[in-house]
C-alpha cells in the first residue's frame, strides 16, 4: 500500500504547475480561431514529446522499455491526452475560459469518487469531500456565480469541459500504477506524450487536413508551442512528480489552484486589484485545501502506526 502526504516540494509543484495551466486556457483560446482542435492538441503533445527527447538524450536518462509500460503509456495519453485535451480546447471555443475553469475545478471532487472504488488507499472522506468542496465554491466566488445563470452559454461546450474533467480525473487514478514501475517522471511524461501523439497523428490528419490550411498567424504559432514546451513537456515533469509522491487527489488539487494563481498574476504583473471577493474566494480555496491536506497527512500517520502495530 502506497503512503500519500503533500509535503512542501509538492506544494511548490501544485502552485507552480496552476500558474504553467493557468495560461493555457489563454493560449488555447487563441490558437483555435485560426486553428482546428484536432491539429492544436496533435502540435502540442508532439511538441511536448519531442522537447521531453531531448532532455532526455541530454542527461542520458534511457527511453522507457517495455510491451507492459507502453501499453500503459498508450492508456494513460489516450484518457490524459487525447481526450481531455481535445474536449478542452473545443468547449472553450464555445463557453467562456471562466467557466470552463470553474468546470475543471470538479476534477477532484471526481477524483476522491473514482480513487474510492478504484483504490485501497485513497477512500473517500468526509475532510476530502468538505475541502474539496470548500474549494469549488472558492472558484465560483473568485471567477463570478453569474457564469453558472448565463442562459446564453452554449451547453455543448459545458458538457465537453465536464467529459474532460471526468477524464483528468481518472487519469490521476490511472497514472498510479507508474510509481510502481519505477519510472522517472520525464520518463512518464515523455511515453504519455509520445503516445498521445501517435494516436493524434492519422486522425488529426483525416479530420482537419491541415495541410489545405492556410498559415496560422504568428500568436497562434507561438500560444502552440507555449501549449506545447511550457504547458506540455515541462507541466508534466511537475504533473507526474506529484503524482508519484503524493497521489491521485493531490496532484487533481491543481485545478483548485489555477484561478488564485491567475489572480495573484493579475495583481502582480498588469497592477490590478483585489477585491473582497477575491479574498473571500482565496480564503474558501486556502481552508479547503488545508482540510485535505490534513486529511492526508493523518492518514498517513495511521497508516504509519498501523504498519508499526502489524510488525511489533
Amino acid at each position: 500500500m502506497q503512503k500519500f502526504s503533500i509535503g512542501p516540494l509538492e506544494w511548490v509543484l501544485l502552485i507552480g504547475l496552476s500558474i504553467i495551466w493557468g495560461g493555457s486556457y489563454l493560449f488555447m483560446k487563441v490558437a483555435v480561431t485560426s486553428v482546428p482542435v484536432l491539429t492544436i492538441v496533435f502540435a502540442r503533445v508532439a511538441l511536448g514529446a519531442f522537447a521531453l527527447a531531448l532532455v532526455i538524450l541530454v542527461i542520458r536518462t534511457h527511453f522507457p522499455k517495455g510491451v507492459g509500460v507502453w501499453r500503459a503509456f498508450l492508456g494513460m495519453g489516450i484518457i490524459n491526452n487525447v481526450i481531455p485535451m481535445s474536449l478542452i480546447v473545443y468547449g472553450t471555443s464555445k463557453i467562456d475560459a471562466g467557466l470552463a475553469s470553474i468546470i475543471n475545478a470538479m476534477t477532484p471532487l471526481f477524483a476522491i469518487i473514482i480513487a474510492h472504488f478504484a483504490t485501497t488507499d485513497e477512500r473517500f472522506t468526509a475532510n476530502r469531500l468538505i475541502g474539496v468542496a470548500l474549494g469549488v465554491c472558492g472558484v465560483i466566488v473568485l471567477i463570478g456565480p453569474s457564469f453558472l445563470f448565463n442562459t446564453e452559454i452554449n451547453l455543448w461546450g459545458e458538457l465537453a469541459c465536464l467529459a474532460a474533467t471526468l477524464s483528468y480525473a481518472s487519469a490521476s487514478i490511472f497514472g498510479r500504477r507508474f510509481a510502481r514501475m519505477k519510472l522517472q517522471p520525464i520518463q512518464i511524461a515523455f511515453g504519455q506524450t509520445a503516445s498521445a501523439s501517435l494516436v493524434l497523428l492519422p486522425i488529426s490528419f483525416i479530420i482537419d487536413k491541415p495541410w489545405t490550411l492556410v498559415m496560422p498567424p504568428e500568436e497562434a504559432i507561438l500560444s502552440i508551442a507555449a501549449l506545447g514546451i511550457l504547458c506540455t513537456a515541462i507541466g508534466y515533469l511537475m504533473y507526474f512528480r506529484v503524482l508519484n509522491n503524493s497521489g491521485a487527489v493531490a496532484v487533481a488539487l491543481v485545478t483548485l489552484l489555477i484561478p488564485p494563481s491567475a489572480l495573484v498574476l493579475g495583481i502582480f504583473v498588469l497592477g490590478e486589484t483585489l477585491s473582497l471577493t477575491d479574498l473571500v474566494g482565496m480564503g474558501l480555496i486556502g481552508i479547503g485545501l488545508v482540510i485535505v491536506n490534513f486529511k492526508l497527512k493523518s492518514a498517513h500517520t495511521i497508516s504509519e502506526r498501523n504498519t508499526a502495530t502489524t510488525s511489533s
